[in-house]
């Protein structure tokens, strides 16, 4: 038996629900969509229109499915949108005659669009909720039954009206009670942008999971290009490959060709802010919008800080959820297959709060909703774990504090001041301003200081109880720059962002990137990482010292007692462009009046 674009239906078993819940959704270094992501969707699809039996999934699908197909009948349409484009859409509604909500559901940024998260289609109609889910315009394998027509644009203004047109596809196919919208990543921020612009008002709330607040910081910020990640997402689109243009349209392509050449910045910022919920966030207010926003600390697409600022910026009733990992790491069992199974305590709990988000506000139930904190912040690695056949695995889930507000995690600062070597080679963090020192660094070159191994693989191992190890004795002392404290018999409390200061000098050319790592030392060596954030730096006159800062990603982190904190620096990490000159020196001092110095956040 074979699914409508001709791929086999293969076998769904508990094993393959654990693979999703331990490896995530995304696979490969490439960046793909799981095979057993994709097996659970081809699965449930043929099910639901006869084409295999739902016996073969594990119980736990098998009876969801059922709930479903007594209460409610599916289909896949074309959706025409505009200028002869249409797009595919998967649709569920309720047998019941009494109106009921609609969610409508953006798909995220991969090849497959709407087709992955079947499963949470399935678990909104169960809900009692009509489900239209839609391939966003450009997206999909060309000719297959989830692709919609058109060019990628990016959540620009074409992604707007679409939206807008789907509420009305919606409001004649369903007659719905009210209108939401649930978006993962490239439909979160879709979703957000249809609410601030439909301009009847029509969207009741929206939950957007793993989503951004500010595409253009996300794209490029301190003066650096996050180059990694857009040309990943490039690759992730269902374009063949050498043929990835045409996918795109004619103002987007140009805009992804500045951005890879590091020209016309400029214009890839406006672009940027255009796409940007923070940009329409008085157009939200006004309209009174509910938000439910989720990130995650070691986000690598679109980082923690630009979607906690946008989020500040909301006076609707909203909700913010900060979680261990990576891109779609919390959401992706719980909206891709794994529904009732536990692997590991809290693995479900990210899309069960989205889902009574929209519960309280479309269903009107009387939920846990209104008690909810503002924002709830997930501390990182506070889990506790046992060893597994493969890693560990979570016993309790990480500890989570309700806050009013971001801003109020952060309750006061502690300098401390970076110094020369320490006779070991290493540099010193005390609480007195050291001057007259300078380090060198060779530039240009990738370390084993670095942010994650592998976009989205690293964050999804964090989330399943297995961060990332690293040995900071083993950086390259020429090309890492290392400072570290004393044991902290006391730990402490890392709430907010940290900030670095210090000076630097290139002995040629006129720029130099840097990228700063805050670690946690363990007594054995061993370390974990806290946070991190790059800086490039432009205009400099070749031996003369600049004193520069930066602000790190913002991160809840309970260092240990009798841990040391370290701060390391280097000049290039594979996540980002690197602007200077390679195998150059580049030499970081501490100036009189500007001393060197790590701000650290505390709560």
């Amino acid at each position: 038996m074979t699914t409508e674009d001709g791929e086999p239906i293969v076998s769904v078993t508990d094993a393959t629900l654990t693979d999703i819940a331990d490896n995530g959704i995304w696979r490969g270094a490439s960046l793909d969509i799981s095979p057993s992501v994709l097996a659970v969707a081809r699965a449930l699809l043929a099910a639901l229109q006869g084409t295999a039996p739902a016996a073969e999934l594990p119980a736990e699908l098998r009876e969801l499915l059922d709930a479903v197909r007594q209460r409610a009948g599916a289909a896949i349409q074309r959706v025409p949108v505009a200028d002869g484009v249409s797009l595919s859409a998967f649709t569920i509604r309720q047998n019941s005659p009494e109106p009921r909500p609609v969610v409508i559901v953006p798909s995220g940024w991969n090849p497959y669009g709407w087709l992955p998260f079947l499963a949470g289609y399935l678990s909104l109609a169960a809900r009692g909720y009509h489900v239209l889910a839609y391939t966003p315009r450009g997206m999909g394998r060309p000719g297959e039954f989830y692709s919609s027509d058109g060019f990628i644009g990016v959540a620009g203004p074409d992604d707007r009206a679409d939206g807008s047109r789907m509420i009305d596809h919606a409001e004649g196919l369903f007659s719905p009670e009210k209108v939401g919208f649930l978006g993962l990543s490239y439909g979160s921020g879709i979703s957000q942008l249809v609410a601030a612009h439909d301009e009847d008002n029509r969207v009741a709330a929206v939950a957007a999971l793993s989503t951004w607040g500010n595409l253009a910081t996300s794209l490029y910020d301190n003066g650096t290009r996050h180059t990694e990640a857009v040309e990943l997402l490039i690759a992730f689109t269902g374009a063949e490959k050498g043929k990835e243009h045409e996918k795109f349209d004619a103002e987007t392509w140009r805009i992804l060709e500045d951005f890879r050449a590091g020209r016309n910045l400029e214009d890839v910022v406006a672009w940027g802010t255009d796409r940007s919920p923070e940009a329409h966030v008085g157009r939200t207010n006004g309209h009174g919008t509910p938000t439910f926003y989720s990130n995650t600390w070691h986000e690598t697409l679109f980082p923690a800080g630009e979607a906690i600022a946008t989020f500040e910026k909301l006076t609707v009733p909203k909700h913010l959820n900060l979680w261990i990992g990576d891109h779609g790491a919390p959401e992706g069992a719980g909206i891709t297959g794994v529904v009732t199974g536990n692997p590991f305590p809290g693995l479900l709990t990210p899309m069960r709060e989205a889902y009574a988000w929209l519960d309280h506000h479309l269903l009107g139930k009387a939920n846990e909703v209104p008690d909810w904190p503002v924002v709830s912040s997930q501390v990182m690695f506070t889990y506790e774990t046992v060893p597994a056949l493969i890693g560990r695995r979570i016993t309790v889930p990480a500890r989570r504090e309700p806050l009013d507000s971001w801003t109020g995690a952060t309750t006061g600062t502690e300098a401390w001041y970076l110094g020369g070597t320490d006779g070991n080679g290493g540099g010193t963090l005390s609480d007195k301003p050291a001057t007259d020192w300078t380090r060198d660094l060779l530039a240009g070159r990738e370390t084993t200081a670095t942010a994650v191994d592998k976009i989205m693989e690293t964050g999804q191992k964090e989330w399943s109880g297995n961060p990332k190890p690293y040995a900071p004795s083993g950086f390259a002392p020429d090309r890492v720059l290392l400072w570290s404290t004393e044991e902290l018999s006391d730990g402490r409390r890392i709430r907010g962002s940290a900030t670095v200061r210090l000076g630097v000098r290139v002995a040629d050319g006129d720029a130099a990137t840097l990228v700063a790592y805050l670690f946690d030392v363990a007594p054995d060596g061993s370390a974990r990482i806290i946070t991190h954030e790059p800086l490039t730096v432009t205009g400099l006159t070749p031996g003369t010292a600049r004193t520069v800062r930066w602000t790190l990603q913002p991160t809840a982190y309970d260092l240990p007692a009798d841990h040391r904190l370290a701060l390391a620096v280097n000049t290039r990490d594979q996540l980002y462009a690197f602007t200077g000159t390679v195998d150059g020196t580049t030499t970081i001092t501490s100036l009189h009046g500007e001393e060197a110095v790590l701000e650290l956040p505390l709560g």
